[in-house]
C-alpha cells in the first residue's frame, strides 16, 4: 500500500513538474492581453462555442466537423497550455489522418462508436475502437485519425490538448493540396499523373 502511494506521489509530481515546465508565465495568473481596451471580466474567461447544439451529428450536411476552442477563437487561452476540440462524425464520417505539431491529444468519446489509431515513427500502428466515456491518447507529433464506421449511428467526441493553440496539418491536404509538383507526387507514391491529378482536385484549399 505505501509503495503504491510512492508511485502515485512520484506520478503527480512528475506531471506537475513537466507542467510547470511547459508554463512559459509561470509568475502570471493568466494570458490577459495588454490592450487596455480589452475588457476584462467573467465573460472573458467564458467560452461559448462549445454549447449543447453540438453533440449532435454534423447539422450543415458534413460527414466531419471540428468545432475547436484554442486562443485564436478564445483569447483567455493566451500561455495556458490547454485548449479543446468538439468533433462531430456522420455515420460512415471520418477525421483524415493528421497531426497536431505542438501538443498531445487526449480523446474522450461521448456518442457512438469510433475507430481510432496512430502510427509511431517506426512505423507501427496502435489502433482501437471507443465506446462513450472511453479515453485514447494520441502523442504530440504523431499521425493518426478517428473514424465513425458506423452506417446508422452519429458519433461525438471531445479532445483536450496540452497547448493553447495545438495546429492540425491535415495529411491529404497538406500533400496533395499544397501545390507539391504532381511529377514528384506520382513518384513518391508510385502513381500515374492521372490518379495524382484527382487526389489533388479532391483536395484544393
Amino acid at each position: 500500500m505505501a509503495y503504491r502511494a510512492f508511485l502515485l506521489l512520484s506520478a503527480t509530481l512528475s506531471i506537475v513538474a513537466a507542467a510547470l515546465a511547459r508554463a512559459p508565465h509561470i509568475a502570471a495568473d493568466s494570458g490577459v492581453p495588454a490592450d487596455a481596451s480589452t475588457t476584462i471580466n467573467a465573460n472573458f474567461f467564458t467560452f461559448t462555442g462549445l454549447n449543447r447544439t453540438l453533440w449532435g451529428e454534423p447539422t450543415d450536411g458534413s460527414p466531419f466537423k471540428a468545432t475547436t476552442a484554442n486562443q485564436l477563437d478564445f483569447p483567455a487561452l493566451a500561455d495556458q497550455s490547454v485548449s479543446s476540440t468538439v468533433l462531430q462524425f456522420a455515420p460512415g464520417g471520418i477525421n483524415p489522418p493528421h497531426i497536431h505539431p505542438h501538443a498531445s491529444e487526449l480523446l474522450v468519446v461521448f456518442h457512438g462508436t469510433l475507430t481510432v489509431g496512430f502510427v509511431d515513427s517506426a512505423g507501427k500502428l496502435f489502433t482501437q475502437q471507443l465506446n462513450p466515456f472511453e479515453v485514447f491518447l494520441f502523442p504530440k507529433g504523431l499521425v493518426h485519425f478517428q473514424a465513425n464506421l458506423s452506417p446508422r449511428v452519429y458519433g461525438v467526441a471531445l479532445s483536450a490538448f496540452g497547448s493553447s493553440n495545438a495546429g492540425t496539418i491535415s495529411l491529404p491536404k497538406a500533400i496533395f493540396g499544397s501545390g507539391i509538383d504532381a511529377e514528384v507526387l506520382a513518384k513518391a507514391f508510385k502513381t500515374d499523373a492521372a490518379t495524382v491529378g484527382k487526389l489533388v482536385s479532391a483536395n484544393a484549399y
